[in-house]
């Protein structure tokens, strides 16, 4: 009898430590993350793939499209469509997040009677022409996902390499709003990733053509430019304010305005006067801001899922699912 009390006893105890440890996984007081609104003017009602008019810049014309054919353009067009499908999904998942933030925040395309456009400068590059099978799996298994933080879509910011080194949004874009608490400085692991030109980079630049587009651009007076230098750096080490003779101007609007195509970013490692040139010399490429495409693809290589590589570089967001 009294070994048969005991059984029962143990048994007991192992059903209890059972519910408890259910408990521990599921909470039913535990919110789900809240869904942000799709904005009206593109959207077919709660559940469902809302509808885009893009402005598509090569053709000059604007196209009614499902969301998803557009990120699906937008991933081929922002990464090499042969890198691992977990970096292109990353894509895939920021992309949507962009194009639902951007109507949501802006309304419109600055071409007017369309949602968004295909330009670059004013969006997200846009490359159907890539788009591969990969490109259609990525796209395919993120459908629908978007990324939040307290409800609201995010600053889906990227850039192609960061250098090693992710920076803030005031660091990076001189961003004049205050600062998301999503975005901080990252170790990225990209620095000896990717090639020449990207991982580092380097440019000359004559002291006429940085005269006049200082002046012309920046709206300053750089004088004779004899000096160079970088008078401040910003939490991730990246240049924020340059002198340029008797101008002291920001750097990620001296990039801007150069060509951020030569100017690869503000990541400056080297900044001289070499007889009528100024020779540059820096790490990365692009603005430095979120996520890192090179870093992705390391990432991705190392069998981080898509919401791994997005969560590493956005703290404290949901990833949330907003149609089939």
């Amino acid at each position: 009898m009294k070994h048969r009390t005991l059984t029962v006893l143990l048994v007991l105890a192992v059903i209890a430590a059972l519910i408890l440890s259910g408990c521990a996984r599921w909470r039913p007081d535990e919110k789900k993350p809240a869904l942000p609104e799709i904005p009206d003017k593109i959207s077919r009602g709660r559940g469902k793939e809302p509808q885009l008019t893009v402005y598509e810049v090569s053709t000059n014309t604007r196209k009614k499209m499902n969301l998803e054919d557009y990120v699906a353009g937008v991933v081929a067009g922002e990464m090499e469509n042969n890198w691992p499908v977990e970096a292109l999904a990353a894509q895939a998942i920021l992309a949507r997040t962009y194009v639902l933030e951007f109507v949501a925040d802006k309304g419109q395309s600055k071409y007017g009677n369309a949602d968004i456009s295909t330009d670059f400068e004013e969006a997200q590059a846009w490359n159907p022409s890539n788009i591969n099978d990969r490109v259609k799996k990525a796209v395919q298994m993120t459908r629908g996902k978007v990324i939040t933080y307290q409800g609201k879509y995010i600053k889906a910011w990227f850039h192609s390499h960061s250098g090693g080194m992710t920076a803030t949004p005031k660091e990076g874009l001189n961003y004049k709003e205050e600062e998301p608490p999503y975005i901080t400085v990252v170790k990225s692991p990209d620095e000896n990733a990717g090639p020449e030109g990207k991982k580092t980079w380097s440019a000359t630049f004559t002291k006429e053509e940085l005269r006049r587009v200082i002046k012309e651009k920046l709206g300053q007076d750089t004088g004779p430019i004899d000096e160079v230098s970088v008078v401040e750096r910003g939490p991730s080490g990246r240049a924020t304010k340059i002198k340029i003779g008797n101008a002291t101007v920001p750097a990620p609007d001296l990039r801007t305005a150069l060509d951020p195509m030569r100017m690869r970013s503000t990541f400056l490692t080297g900044l001289r006067v070499e007889g009528e040139n100024v020779v540059m010399e820096g790490k990365g490429f692009g603005h430095g801001v979120g996520l890192s495409q090179w870093g992705a693809n390391v990432l991705a290589r190392q069998g981080k899922s898509p919401e791994d590589i997005i969560k590493y570089y956005f703290k404290g967001v949901d990833i949330v699912k907003l149609w089939d």
